[in-house]
């Protein structure tokens, strides 16, 4: 692997399984190795050998990007909201991983409550700067606390009442007695790029983004 390679940094999970297709169409292909679940690299090679992918959190792959540690990557506009990082540029929709970012408490607490008369609320939630933004756009004071999973169990186990997180088709949720109280927003997967990288290879990165670009103007 070269060291001066474009790094593309997709995200693990469903998205990733959701991108490879759309990644293939514009004719990027990763090593085998990539697909077995039992490696423990995460650092790959594709079939051009001026790219390379690295499989990271979600969350991570913004990092990854804005400080040129990888040149191109995968992130949803969730991970773009909460950590809103400058250095990002984030050109196409790539129109795969739809969810919505949600609100949600107790299905019991919902039925007599409105939204709309919080003046406090405590919520657990991976969000925090969205959560308190989203509040504060109505003068309601956020407290958020900080989990990275398992946000279902924040209800049940009387840790707070209510909850932000993503939500794809609320199973989850309904599994734990929980019911949506509002959207705070829509959520996609984007197609990010390093905006230093972008100037200084323009070339290289504007050519992946074109590429790319022409998968989806074809659909």
């Amino acid at each position: 692997m070269s060291k001066d390679s474009l790094v593309m940094a997709l995200p693990k999970g469903r998205i990733l399984k959701e991108v490879l297709p759309l990644l293939k169409c514009a004719g990027i292909e990763p090593e085998a190795e990539f697909h077995d679940d039992n490696s423990r690299k995460l650092r790959f090679a594709t079939n051009h050998p001026g790219l390379e992918f690295i499989r990271v959190r979600s969350f991570d792959v913004a990092t990854f990007v804005a400080f040129g540690a990888a040149q191109l990557g995968v992130a949803g506009n969730d991970v773009l909201m909460e950590f809103d990082y400058p250095e990002i540029y984030a050109p196409l929709d790539l129109n795969i991983g739809h969810c919505r970012l949600s609100v949600a408490e107790p299905a019991a607490l919902k039925e007599g409550d409105d939204p709309q008369r919080w003046s406090h609320v405590r919520v657990a939630t991976k969000y925090p700067h969205i959560t308190q933004a989203h509040f504060a756009s109505r003068g309601v004071q956020a407290e958020c606390i900080k989990l990275n999973g398992a946000m279902e169990l924040a209800p049940l186990l009387g840790l707070c009442r209510r909850i932000v997180d993503l939500v794809s088709t609320g199973a989850t949720l309904k599994a734990n007695g929980l019911a949506e109280v509002e959207v705070i927003a829509q959520v996609t997967s984007r197609l990010v790029v390093n905006r230093a990288a972008l100037k200084t290879r323009p070339t290289e990165v504007g050519g992946w983004i074109e590429k790319i670009r022409g998968v989806l103007d074809a659909d």
